[in-house]
């Protein structure tokens, strides 16, 4: 939240922090973040935020008490940037596939296996016992 609303770095505009990751022992942090715009951006916004670290490290001591305060590094997170590029992709494709599969049912019903309506336990209209029954 310190992030969208304290940081007055102009550079750190349309970041979103994806997750967080701690070392073991609570001295560092490593913050994933994600930029949206041109790898230009994502490079200021980064530049930025390494700026800001202190900043940033000062506001997670108010509200965390351990004893010491992590050192916060930023990383470029490019999952978000992937998940709408693969979203873009597939909303090309299946708009494709979605037509195909209307052309198909336009044409009638695909011939297939045909289900008997017979209930369970006769064949061909002689009765069977089920197992159920010969106990």
């Amino acid at each position: 939240m310190a992030i969208l609303t304290q940081v007055r770095d102009p550079r750190v505009q349309d970041v979103t922090v994806t997750r967080v990751e701690m070392d073991p022992d609570m001295r560092a942090a490593t913050v994933h973040v994600s930029v949206m715009g041109s790898a230009a951006k994502e490079e200021l916004a980064l530049r930025g935020l390494a700026s800001s670290a202190g900043f940033l490290q000062s506001q997670v001591a108010e509200r965390i008490e351990t004893r010491y305060t992590p050192r916060l590094k930023f990383k470029l997170d490019s999952g978000v940037k992937r998940s709408i590029e693969i979203a873009r992709v597939l909303s090309e494709v299946l708009p494709a596939a979605s037509s195909a599969a209307a052309d198909a049912s336009a044409e009638g019903p695909v011939a297939g296996p045909q289900t008997s309506a017979e209930p369970v336990g006769t064949v061909e209209g002689e009765n069977r016992e089920k197992p159920e029954e010969l106990a």
